[in-house]
């Protein structure tokens, strides 16, 4: 991503990029961004989101919410959908961030008495995945206990294909590189295969008359019946959007944790006042109520300026199928990257410089240059999920135990598709005094 970062200054806010016959647009201009993104009449690049239908032949995200291109197939999905992403419904969740959270505070406490490094990368990990298996799918897979699990070596495989898939169309054409070819088949297959199962585990309930939550799974079921004449293609449809909410619920979350730990480690001032206003509105209590989560208004600003500084997905493309002007120049079509923006002197004052008071109730917002979570109607349906999940795992881990970062490593930042940290954020762990910590 710090080639395009270049390449805006030294070109400017639009620039074009030619890739053999393709032509794609960059764009990083708060006004194209607000009239192309807010508007249901620019859908997505087929070129970009249809390659992710397969990996390598293995049939992926397919049509499922974030590749569908067509609008109406889109819309009709994300109707249905929406009843498990409301506040309501996501209020009833709390008791299931609570108790995940803990189990990532019990396998922290066993490192602060072993006095071991750990990758907060892997252990925030295990904690969305558990997350979002519990409260999407209705299963438990406890990870922190079944350490062996091929879920996130599965996830982190196909995300590396997706990578290569998109970015190299030579990459297969290299014997070299076929060994890796069918480990990311194998994974694409291992989630789908996983996700056919509970499915039919859900529909057999149903038929039972049994009570089924409105999670994310029951949508999904829902949604391809509503689906005209699917026929024998009704399965695969679910399974779409099962390994795409199976991965986008995840991943997503556990890099953004990530990240803030290292920011917070890498500012002592920014990461007290952080704790002190946990302290304040959480004391000891041990389980985290939705009330408190609005409470904790400068934890929401770190995690915004997170966003800010490493957006998880740092770019989203449109069609633009009639010509348009730019900054004065005539263009067909663009990618807008918000990684880019969000890191522009023009739009933020010291934009390296991680400052969470760039997001106090007070301050102006940013105009369409920060949008983490894309912006308009193909905005992220997930955003207060994964924020709610974001603020439970931090209070506690803020409330209860000290970290340092191991020195020496890179604060570097790897892209498999989504951002990542690239050297996993390793940490020494240690109990935190809680004496002086009111009730």
């Amino acid at each position: 991503s710090s080639w395009l970062d270049s390449l805006v200054f030294t070109y400017g806010p639009v620039y074009r990029i030619n890739g053999l016959h393709r032509a794609i647009i960059f764009v990083s201009c708060p006004e194209t961004t607000k009239e192309i993104l807010m508007s249901p009449k620019y859908p997505k690049d087929k070129f970009i989101y249809k390659r992710l239908f397969n990996l390598f032949g293995q049939r992926f995200l397919g049509n499922g919410m974030v590749t569908a291109v067509n609008y109406e197939q889109w819309y009709k999905q994300r109707r249905i959908m929406d009843p498990a992403f409301s506040s309501l419904y996501l209020r009833g969740l709390m008791g299931t961030f609570n108790e995940r959270a803990e189990r990532l505070m019990d396998k922290l406490a066993d490192f602060a008495i072993c006095k071991k490094e750990t990758s907060m990368l892997q252990q925030v990990n295990s904690v969305t995945l558990d997350v979002i298996a519990k409260v999407a799918f209705g299963v438990d897979l406890d990870l922190f206990k079944n350490t062996d699990s091929p879920f996130p070596k599965a996830i982190e495989v196909c995300l590396e294909g997706m990578v290569y898939y998109i970015r190299d169309v030579f990459f297969q054409l290299k014997p070299k590189n076929w060994p890796f070819i069918n480990e990311v088949r194998q994974a694409c297959k291992l989630l789908r295969d996983m996700g056919y199962r509970w499915i039919q585990a859900r529909k057999t309930a149903i038929q039972n008359g049994e009570e089924v939550p409105k999670d994310i799974l029951t949508q999904i079921i829902k949604s391809a019946d509503k689906e005209d004449g699917m026929g024998k293609d009704n399965e695969e449809f679910m399974l779409d959007n099962f390994v795409t909410f199976f991965i986008a619920g995840q991943e997503t979350t556990a890099n953004q944790l990530a990240f803030c730990i290292m920011e917070l480690g890498r500012h002592p001032d920014i990461l007290e006042k952080a704790r002190k206003e946990v302290d304040d509105v959480i004391g000891m209590k041990r389980e985290i109520s939705y009330d408190h989560l609005g409470k904790l208004v400068y934890l929401s600003q770190v995690l915004k300026e997170t966003l800010r500084l490493y957006p998880i997905a740092p770019s989203t493309s449109r069609e633009v199928h009639e010509d348009m002007v730019i900054n004065g120049i005539h263009i067909p079509g663009g990618v807008f990257s918000t990684y880019v923006m969000s890191r522009m002197g023009k739009f933020f004052k010291d934009p390296l410089m991680f400052d969470p008071d760039r997001f106090h109730p007070d301050a102006p917002k940013p105009y369409y240059c920060y949008y983490p979570f894309s912006l308009g109607p193909r905005s992220c349906l997930g955003q207060n999920f994964a924020q709610m999940e974001a603020k439970v795992v931090m209070a506690k881990l803020l409330q209860r135990f000290e970290f340092n970062l191991v020195p020496g490593q890179s604060f570097d930042i790897r892209d498999v598709g989504t951002l990542r940290p690239k050297d996993g954020v390793m940490s020494h762990i240690k109990h935190r005094n809680l004496s002086k910590v009111k009730e």
